[in-house]
């Protein structure tokens, strides 16, 4: 690869980096805690990016494409919806990571709807998280926050699915299998 390809490629990284010694050269201190907390997070995204690169490998080659059109396609309906959440919710790791496993999904043959109930159960409805907020902040309020939270991301995949034209919805799913 050229080296403007690979500047292209890495320019938010590189603009970070950059920033980083700027401040570390002119305001030391702030500099290397910025450095501290730039390295933190690469470490973090290091320790989630290959499991779940490997189990969207496993996902990719397991699953065929049908089974994953019958029970989360145009067809599925409340299975399609349900399967979506459960796997949100039991899903680890931070929200950076679901858009990969979303993409697999659309590239499997999930409907979009679907898809976003997935994304929106993985960001708010995690059951670990869950279980912790019920010990820290009382059972009546995890399960009002949990109710609005599942109307509100049964709300929002629905609209989009009816405000989104069909060439819309076939865009989205092809840009998010072209970046594949």
């Amino acid at each position: 690869m050229k080296i403007a390809g690979l500047i292209k490629r890495y320019k938010l990284f590189l603009l970070i980096f950059f920033i980083n010694v700027f401040t570390l050269l002119f305001f030391p201190k702030v500099g290397a805690q910025s450095i501290k907390i730039s390295w933190k997070n690469i470490l973090e995204m290091l320790s989630v990016i290959p499991p779940i690169f490997v189990l969207l490998g496993l996902l990719d080659v397991w699953i065929k494409r049908e089974t994953m059109m019958k029970y989360m396609g145009d067809g599925s309906g409340l299975i399609g919806v349900l399967i979506a959440f459960f796997l949100g919710s039991a899903a680890a790791g931070p929200l950076y990571a679901a858009f990969p496993v979303a993409g697999i999904l659309l590239k499997k043959g999930s409907k979009l709807s679907n898809v976003l109930v997935f994304i929106g159960a993985w960001s708010t409805t995690k059951i670990p998280l869950l279980l912790f907020e019920a010990s820290s902040l009382g059972t009546t309020f995890t399960l009002l926050r949990l109710f609005i939270n599942v109307i509100g991301i049964a709300v929002i995949a629905l609209l989009t699915d009816v405000l989104l034209s069909k060439s819309e919805k076939e865009e989205i799913v092809h840009l998010a299998i072209a970046r594949d």
